[in-house]
């Protein structure tokens, strides 16, 4: 199968969040099934010189935006063994920050239409596109309308997948103009969206298949209080929709082989993961005590990851027992609240207002609990890569959380983390200090970091889920 997998980040080039984390590592596992697998994305600025350098420049051609004519240049990379390529315009994308610019409509209306040509740029007609959050939103869209005049287009199939339903690329309707579409598609049940236009609308309206990242958030957004606003268009295309977990990358993430992690272990022998801890202890000033159980998250500090909940119930947690760690940057609100935490309790609250890859590894391998009290979560990635190296979920059953993570039964003793089912920080709280008491039983304990460790969250299953309905569609039974 020929597969085109456009994107507006991917890791290890350019990475923000989950999405570059999919489209670095779900690509590979297409190629290692045999496909042939092409990934497409902007050439920003902020790309590392390093790889900017292995490019082979293939050519140019232009986007009609409007009245203008903006160049498109095509850079290509093989790395892993996956063809990347790489849509060049400086105006676009050399800028501070990848996101968040005042012209990020005309900016992504650019990129999508780009991604669409560079097929015919290429002289290459896919099986399959799959476009990927709002910032390809209008790739499925521009595929159905290029094949209305040119035939070139006309059997490559679309699939998009929403990764975070809440940000959906809604910009004023006067940009309509720079797409070049026809009124025609500005409707409610288009691109119109009140009186702006969606482009994430759009992905969801005009593409033959619709993903979403786990098999919870796929029925969870067909509600509104997860549809943001949606969800009357995803159940009207719920016969197309279906969820499928992420993986992660079992290279990159593996605690017997991480050149990350100071001590390498594995299930089978943990005994090293307590020097990790150990090493984080000092690491960021913490009492070194191997005894003490350390509790860690690695995440964006926003609302939708839970913090208000965990920030009712800090200085509660703080009487217990513990060490809490936390790696990453968000809202100035929750930055400026961890700080004070830290300055109150210096011997059990480690915050680290940044974040850095080579911590974070780190941190998954040095902690014994891992925190994730998300009040939505598409899929989440964190808890797999806590799991894979033996850091035992906290988490709220919502989204991927609830499909990834096992429950534990005290009376059976099985389980691969810990849950809570309702938006609040006491059964948050009540959650840790149920984890708290099976921490101090070494051999239940012990079970629950063999079972998590035990899980395969590798991308072989799901990606074998993508080739399985992509071929529905190409054989119409979508």
């Amino acid at each position: 199968m020929k597969i085109f997998y456009m994107t507006s980040e991917a890791s290890p080039f350019i990475k923000t969040g989950g999405l570059a984390d999919v489209s670095g590592s779900l690509p590979k596992e297409f190629k290692k099934k045999g496909h042939d697998i092409s990934v497409v994305l902007p050439l920003y600025g902020q790309i590392p010189s390093s790889y900017k350098e292995q490019m082979e420049f293939l050519g140019y051609y232009y986007v009609d935006l409007d009245w203008r004519r903006q160049y498109a240049g095509v850079f290509k990379l093989i790395y892993q063994g996956v063809k990347f390529y790489f849509i060049d315009n400086e105006f676009y994308f050399k800028r501070q920050s990848i996101y968040g610019q005042g012209d990020d409509g005309e900016r992504f209306i650019f990129y999508s239409k780009a991604c669409v040509q560079l097929l015919r740029f290429l002289d290459e007609a896919p099986d399959m596109v799959n476009a990927n959050d709002w910032h390809t939103g209008l790739v499925p869209l521009y595929i159905k309308d290029f094949a209305r005049g040119d035939d070139f287009y006309s059997k490559i199939k679309t699939a998009y997948t929403i990764h975070n339903i809440k940000y959906q690329g809604i910009f004023p309707s006067e940009i309509m103009p720079l797409t070049g579409l026809s009124m025609d598609y500005y409707h409610d049940n288009g691109i119109k969206y009140y009186d702006a236009i969606n482009m994430m609308q759009a992905g969801i309206v005009y593409c033959d298949l619709l993903t979403t990242v786990s098999k919870t958030y796929a029925q969870e957004i067909t509600y509104p209080y997860f549809g943001e606003g949606l969800d009357n268009i995803i159940r009207n295309n719920q016969h197309k929709l279906v969820g499928i977990i992420n993986g992660i990358d079992y290279d990159k993430y593996d605690p017997e082989k991480d050149p990350e992690i100071p001590y390498n272990y594995s299930k089978e022998d943990p005994s090293n993961k307590v020097n990790n801890k150990t090493y984080i202890q000092e690491l960021y000033n913490l009492p070194v005590r191997e005894d003490v159980p350390m509790l860690a998250m690695v995440t964006r500090l926003v609302d939708l990851k839970g913090i208000d909940l965990l920030d009712f119930v800090l200085g509660e947690l703080m009487q217990e027992d513990i060490q809490l760690v936390i790696l990453g940057t968000g809202d100035s609100r929750y930055e400026e609240k961890l700080r004070f935490y830290q300055r109150s309790f210096p011997n059990k609250l480690a915050a680290r207002i940044y974040f850095d890859e080579s911590q974070s590894h780190k941190v998954y391998a040095g902690a014994d609990l891992y925190l994730m009290p998300s009040i939505a979560e598409p899929c989440g990635i964190s808890q797999l890569i806590s799991m894979r190296y033996g850091t035992v979920p906290i988490v709220r059953e919502t989204g991927g959380l609830k499909d990834t993570v096992q429950a534990y039964n005290k009376y059976t003793k099985e389980g691969t983390g810990f849950s809570f089912s309702n938006i609040n920080a006491h059964e948050l709280l009540f959650t840790i200090k149920d984890a708290l008491k099976v921490y101090k039983n070494k051999e239940d304990f012990g079970k629950i970091m063999y079972a998590a460790m035990d899980k395969d969250f590798s991308w072989d299953a799901s990606c074998d889920e993508y080739i399985e309905n992509y071929k529905k569609v190409l054989n119409n039974r979508i």
